[in-house]
């Protein structure tokens, strides 16, 4: 029998992963995104993200952690046997060579910034109870069921869906939750992107691409071998998309955006994710590539002809690039990166598979759940804000602050 030893080094590489997960919702996606609203929006839009995460954290040690990784129920949810996470800590309980402590806030910061992502699409037009309703809903009958089935040992994991950091459970979940969204809040009355600030942005773009190390790296759970081929394909694959995405506006309209590498970095960072401990850099160049491409036309020709109003493109970027990370996995993924996955390049086909099965479970799951939680919130205290608001700006209108006094 094999007794668990904690380990100083790991410890310490999953003490700084988890910050950096941390970082990436509070302040990088706040930052992103707030940056990208219209200047009477950008304190709520802030906001949306901060709160998410504060609720998340709270609710993660009541019963969600349990919820995700406790006893399984015939693969489909974890039993909370530790409410509150009471004795856990106390116990000086492992996880691997990691306090069992350490292993539990990490995946809490995915949590947290799965929830904090949908909010880039319904800015500018939902209202804030209805955000602080939306989040504690969301997290427990959408995201805890999902990352139990990929993450927790449930049917999804037993049938071989692999997904190393959150193809399925962060990105193509969010995506597809932030479509449900959208379709039904319908369109702001002024579609037209106004940044108030690109800059911060950039900031903010920059805080993810570097807290991404901690999001794909630290899922290797222990500072080796695996971390850092995780930490390379990571880079690689989003500086790709970013390349690639400069390459395409080159080409339709003689100048690149600032804007546009960073969504093709993120793209490319979006896709990487669930493969990245499975992939080389080779793999990793194309995943970067096709995220690039299957982004830019997801927002580019896809939502215009379609007419939703996914405002900061959540579904665009993440569902997207989620979805083709997922299915690179089922091609790339390499048993000499990572014993636990073979993909269709490597011999098996199986893989290619269960991953679009997995896409499909998850797409079906969050898409129908998201719409039943908002329809009933909708019904209840409304989802939208007044016209009147919405023109005057949620800054004001609910909050009754200002970001600029000039």
């Amino acid at each position: 029998m094999v007794i668990a030893v904690l380990n100083s080094g790991d410890t310490a590489w999953m003490l700084i992963s988890t910050a950096l997960v941390i970082l990436m919702t509070i302040p990088g996606l706040a930052l992103f995104y707030s940056g990208l609203v219209k200047k009477e929006n950008v304190l709520n839009t802030l906001f949306l993200s901060f709160v998410a995460y504060a609720v998340v954290s709270v609710i993660w040690f009541i019963y969600g952690y349990g919820a995700v990784f406790g006893s399984d129920i015939h693969g489909l949810i974890g039993i909370p046997t530790n409410p509150f996470f009471q004795g856990v800590i106390e116990s000086h309980a492992l996880y691997g060579t990691i306090p069992l402590g350490l292993y539990a806030v990490f995946e809490m910061a995915f949590a947290a910034i799965t929830v904090a992502l949908i909010s880039g699409a319904l800015v500018e037009r939902m209202k804030f109870g209805a955000w602080m309703l939306f989040i504690p809903l969301w997290l427990t009958l959408v995201y805890l069921p999902v990352a139990h089935w990929v993450w927790g040992g449930g049917w999804l994991a037993q049938l071989g869906v692999l997904d190393f950091a959150g193809g399925i459970v962060v990105h193509i979940n969010s995506g597809v939750a932030a479509l449900a969204l959208v379709l039904l809040l319908g369109p702001r009355q002024d579609k037209r992107m106004f940044p108030q600030q690109l800059a911060y942005s950039i900031l903010g773009a920059g805080l993810l691409w570097i807290g991404w190390f901690g999001f794909n790296a630290g899922s290797a759970l222990a500072a080796g071998q695996l971390a850092t081929s995780a930490f390379i394909v990571t880079n690689t694959s989003a500086a790709v998309g970013l390349l690639v995405w400069m390459l395409i506006e080159y080409l339709r309209f003689g100048k690149v955006t600032l804007l546009g590498a960073a969504s093709g970095a993120i793209a490319g960072l979006a896709a990487i994710t669930p493969a990245a401990g499975f992939v080389n850099v080779m793999s990793a160049m194309v995943i970067g590539f096709g995220a690039a491409v299957v982004s830019y036309t997801a927002i580019s020709y896809i939502k215009p002809r379609l007419g939703y109003d996914d405002a900061l493109d959540v579904f665009g970027i993440h569902g997207f690039s989620g979805i083709w990370g997922v299915l690179a996995v089922g091609l790339f993924a390499s048993p000499f990166i990572n014993a636990a996955g073979t993909g269709l390049l490597y011999g098996n086909a199986h893989q290619l598979a269960v991953q679009a099965l997995g896409i499909a479970v998850t797409f079906a799951y969050s898409f129908v759940v998201t719409l039943v939680i908002a329809k009933s919130i909708d019904l209840t205290i409304g989802l939208r804000v007044s016209s009147d608001d919405e023109q005057q700006g949620l800054d004001l209108a609910t909050h009754d602050e200002i970001a600029y006094r000039i």
